[in-house]
């Protein structure tokens, strides 16, 4: 996410997020990022996009940084979603089910998903990152009639829970969060936010409820417009088109968590179409 010039706050703005040069001594690792976010992405895994119905106009390679520092190679797409190339194949692998706005994977029915929130050193969560969090979870695990549900913590033990929460301020120019899709009946297990302390706890607590909506199989909801970012550009239907969940509007939803955009009196809730959307998930 980054906060566009018109006021709108985008989830992570893909297209204009470029790591800063302006260290002399960083000029080795800033030509390798720079050389990811030029390098070329194979057209097998640009039909894999397509399929998926999600945006190929901005794909690229960048670093992801995970919980204990390492950097790895992933794929971003669709402006805030990353994934490596064996979770893309895995994902254009299964066939396609009736669904909106989200992935064909999902987590498995009935799951209770393991959540902590990164205190560590270097990368950890602001207290209000922590609030938000805490408020985010509340989101999910208030619903009535779905199937999944949360279990959070806090602390440095990440290896073993489902999802790791944790902030890469230091390593990201703008302000926004990151995800990925679900596998395997998992949720995508790392999320990261950066540059939200300027914000208000409700506006950190909008993002991590969209970033763990990504993880769990949530994509934009006004996919087909981009209206929330004041663009008129669709994202891209694939091959399989985008099937209208029942009870969920088709056109345009002002108030979703899961617009592309928001504004920064964004109340981090989700509305009646989010809740009913989540229901027929799970």
């Amino acid at each position: 996410m980054r906060k566009l010039t018109n006021g709108l706050l985008g989830i992570l703005t893909l297209s204009l997020l470029l790591v800063s040069c302006s260290k002399d001594t960083d000029s080795v690792q800033d030509a390798e990022k720079e050389a990811n976010s030029t390098k070329e992405i194979p057209q097998e895994l640009i039909d894999i996009v397509n399929k998926l119905e999600l945006n190929s106009n901005f794909v690229r390679y960048g670093d992801f940084v995970l919980p204990n520092g390492t950097v790895e190679e992933r794929i971003f797409i669709e402006e805030d979603v990353a994934m490596t190339e064996e979770q893309l194949r895995a994902l254009g692998a299964v066939e396609a089910t009736s669904r909106q706005y989200r992935t064909n994977n999902l987590v498995s029915q009935g799951r209770n998903i393991s959540i902590i929130g990164y205190t560590g050193s270097g990368i950890a969560l602001s207290s209000k990152a922590r609030t938000a969090l805490q408020w985010a979870v509340n989101n999910y695990n208030r619903l009535s009639g779905v199937s999944i549900s949360f279990t959070l913590t806090f602390g440095t033990d990440w290896q073993s829970k489902d999802m790791v929460v944790y902030d890469t301020s230091s390593s990201n120019n703008g302000s926004g969060g990151v995800a990925g899709f679900p596998s395997g009946g998992l949720p995508y297990q790392f999320v990261q936010i950066y540059n939200l302390e300027g914000y208000s706890t409700d506006v950190n607590e909008h993002v991590l409820t969209h970033e763990i909506g990504h993880s769990v199989g949530f994509r934009h909801t006004d996919w087909f417009s981009r209206q929330s970012c004041g663009q008129n550009v669709n994202e891209g239907t694939g091959s399989y088109g985008a099937n209208h969940i029942t009870g969920t509007p088709t056109g345009y939803d002002p108030t979703s968590i899961m617009l592309a955009c928001f504004s920064s009196n964004a109340n981090g809730e989700f509305n009646g179409n989010d809740v009913t959307a989540l229901q027929n998930m799970y």
